[in-house]
This record gives structure tokens, C-alpha cells and sequence, in this order.
């Protein structure tokens, strides 16, 4: 590895600070209270959620059919039936009740005897033999008391709502969105803004994580316009993302401003694309510098970046088969190469033999952030090694990070 990665954090590391981060700025944050159905998902948890009672609080019948206790002497005689909405009734030895689907089981009933199963004849009830447990849900086998089910800060999803309804819960503590604060910077862009591709892409990203995102503008490459406009942000949003002028040139000011105005947490990060990014701290808010290629923007953030506003670091990823050669350049980096998904083969974008032509058989990070038709792709593979042919190999897919 020579001198100039040496001071490079692997992503792993980036996203603990990022963590880290998050935690910092959730500390000290406000919270509201909303109702459940009415807007919790992408909303962060503000306080933990436990459980009062075993759910369910008794065993219930999962089919309709008849509550028996298993294993049973035919034929049992029929005593009574049971709704959802009733109390059990008692079962004696030798006895069975009809039952409905969600109905409580009589105490000494430990198995379902399904309707179309069954015999009745005179009211004598026979059929085959069964174990007990049977078309049962047992009480607590979906949740027990004093189980911790959510955490704080875990961000809430739509289908948080069915367990919280059950468990009895009406309310949830959350807290704010994140006021965020997207800022490109670049002299090209400050004449041509149309030109901006990250910042669109950014705000879509934000929004769909749950912040509350706004478009500031853009500020050309002059160092005390780039400070002055960073320690504007960063006394009125939560979080300000910038980018671009995150590498070495000498026109790149912001890690610079953020090292001088408040804290640099990292700078660089052992990804391609994506590596020169950014995290710092400015007057009580959180800085995201990214770099300024579409792609690599678009790569670092996902991969690294969504942590703060999702609260995790898990990458899901879905098996495929690589369908040509591929290989990397500088070693101890981790590649994430893009690449379309199609009846389990993973072709990568950009590769010669792919719809987008940018490499022959050597994975060309710095080009391939650039072309705005790799955001065409549907996942990426995270390597640090070159893949070959045939290889079944691990794709993180797009969509599961947005």
C-alpha cells in the first residue's frame, strides 16, 4: 500500500463513526409523539418498546374445526362451540367443542381437528389421530412479556404498525426529521446549476431515508466562500451534505473548511468509487463531504452515508452468477462494481461486453462514476479482488439501500 491510502479507513470503520455520529446528534435531539397509521414510517424510535402480555394471551385455533385433546380416543362427544369472541368453555375427558379460526382453546384442548377432516355423527366426533399442537397458536410463541421488541433509534417501517397494534400500542415517540442542508460546490456548477446532477440525486436519497432535505445552492471553488457558506449551513440545518472539492486539487476547500471551522472525523475512505468522502463536525452540525462524480457519489452515500439516517449497517445481498471476467486495480481497496441483474447472472455495467462500454476487462472506477448511465444498474458487487467468469458472487441490490 503505498503512502498516500495509508491514512485511508476501511467502510466498515466509516460507518461506525457514522454511527457514532448519529448517536452523538440523536442525544440531544427533540421528539414528538404521532399516532400509529398515521405517519410512523421512516420516522426514528425515541424510546424502546416493550411488551405487557404474552401474545397471544392464550392458545387460539388456527383452523376452523373442532378443539380436542390430542391424542384422542374416538369418538368424542360434542359439548359446545367457541368464537373468537367468547371465553373458553370447559372440556371435560372425552369431550370436544367446535371452534373457529382465532378462537380461544378450552384449557384442557391442546390440538385442532379440522373441519373437513372430521366426522359427526349423532353428536359423536371422530377422525385421525393428531399431535398435540396441532392447528394451534400456542400463547407467547409470538411474543413474550417484558420483551424488548423495538430500540431506540430504530427507524420504523409501514409493516411496524401490525406488531405495534397488537402489542396494544396507539402512540409512538419520535424524534424530528433531520434538517438537512444539500450544498454543491464547484466554479462549473456555479455557472451552470442545471449541471448538478448529485444534489437531485441526494435529495431523493435523503427523503426517501426520512430527513427533511432542501436544495441550498451551489458556491464556486474560492475558499472563504466555500467556509463562509459551510458555517452558514451549519448554524441552520441538523446535517449539511456537500459536493464535491472533497479529493486533493488545488481548488478542493471543504474538508479543508470543515477541519478549520469546527472537527474532521475521516477523510477517505478504502472504497472505489466513492473514496474521497468526508465526515466532520461544523457548529453542532453534522458534515457529509462527498465527492462530486454522479456514480461515486451516489456509491459512497448509499454504502456509507445512509447509515446516519437509517441507523444500520447491514447490506442484504442476493446470490447471481458474474457472466464475464473482471478485474481491479490497486489492492486493499474494496471495489464496489456496479452491475444489471437478469435470471440470476450479474453483468457488470460498464464492462466491454455490457450496454455501457467503459472498461475491457479491468473495473474502471474513476471513469465509470462519471457516466450517468450506470445509475442503470441494479446492485453492486463488493470485492477486493478481481471475479471471474461463472463465479457466483454476493450483489448488494439498489433498491434495498434506498
Amino acid at each position: 500500500m503505498d503512502g498516500d491510502h495509508a491514512d485511508l479507513i476501511a467502510r466498515q470503520e466509516a460507518v461506525a463513526r457514522v454511527l457514532a455520529a448519529r448517536e452523538e446528534e440523536l442525544a440531544t435531539r427533540s421528539t414528538e409523539r404521532i399516532e400509529v397509521g398515521q405517519g410512523i414510517a421512516g420516522r426514528t424510535l425515541a424510546t424502546p418498546i416493550t411488551a405487557d402480555e404474552d401474545i397471544p394471551p392464550h392458545d387460539t385455533a388456527t383452523m376452523d374445526g373442532f378443539a380436542i385433546e390430542a391424542p384422542a380416543e374416538y369418538p368424542l362427544k360434542l359439548v359446545d362451540e367457541v368464537y373468537p369472541e367468547d371465553d373458553p368453555p370447559a372440556v371435560g375427558s372425552g369431550e370436544a367443542v367446535r371452534i373457529a379460526t382465532g378462537a380461544p382453546l378450552p384449557e384442557r384442548a391442546n390440538a385442532v381437528l379440522r373441519s373437513e377432516d372430521a366426522a359427526v355423527t349423532a353428536g359423536q366426533l371422530s377422525g385421525p389421530d393428531l399431535e398435540p399442537g396441532t392447528y394451534t397458536y400456542r400463547r407467547g410463541t409470538n411474543v413474550r412479556a417484558e420483551e424488548r421488541l423495538f430500540e431506540r433509534g430504530e427507524v420504523l417501517a409501514g409493516r411496524d404498525a401490525i406488531l405495534l397494534a397488537d402489542i396494544g400500542i396507539e402512540q409512538v415517540d419520535v424524534y424530528e426529521p433531520f434538517t438537512v442542508g444539500v450544498l454543491a460546490t464547484g466554479s462549473e456548477l456555479h455557472e451552470e446549476p442545471s449541471r448538478d446532477f448529485d444534489s437531485k440525486m441526494l435529495l431523493e436519497l435523503l427523503r426517501a431515508w426520512g430527513a427533511s432535505p432542501r436544495y441550498v445552492g451551489t458556491v464556486p471553488d474560492e475558499r472563504d466562500h466555500v467556509a463562509r457558506r459551510l458555517e452558514e449551513l451549519a448554524a441552520e440545518y441538523d446535517v449539511v451534505v456537500t459536493t464535491g472539492g472533497t479529493s486533493v486539487g488545488p481548488k478542493d476547500y471543504v474538508v479543508s473548511a470543515v477541519s478549520e471551522l469546527g472537527a474532521l472525523d475521516f477523510h477517505r475512505v478504502r472504497v472505489r468509487p466513492g473514496k474521497p468522502l468526508a465526515l466532520g463536525r461544523v457548529d453542532g452540525s453534522t458534515v457529509f463531504a462527498i465527492p462530486g462524480k454522479p456514480f461515486g457519489a451516489y456509491t459512497i452515500t448509499t454504502l456509507v452515508v445512509r447509515a446516519f439516517f437509517t441507523g444500520t449497517e447491514l447490506l442484504p445481498t442476493v446470490e447471481a452468477t458474474c457472466e464475464v471476467d473482471v478485474g481491479v486495480g490497486t489492492s486493499g481497496f474494496e471495489y464496489a462494481i456496479p452491475v444489471s441483474l437478469e435470471a440470476g447472472t450479474a453483468m457488470p455495467l460498464g464492462h466491454a461486453e455490457s450496454a455501457l462500454r467503459i472498461y475491457e476487462d479491468r473495473f474502471d472506477p474513476s471513469v465509470l462514476s462519471s457516466a450517468t448511465r450506470t445509475s442503470r444498474a441494479e446492485g453492486a458487487i463488493l470485492t477486493g479482488e478481481g471475479v471471474s467468469a461463472g463465479e457466483t458472487v454476493n450483489v448488494v441490490p439498489y433498491d434495498v439501500l434506498e
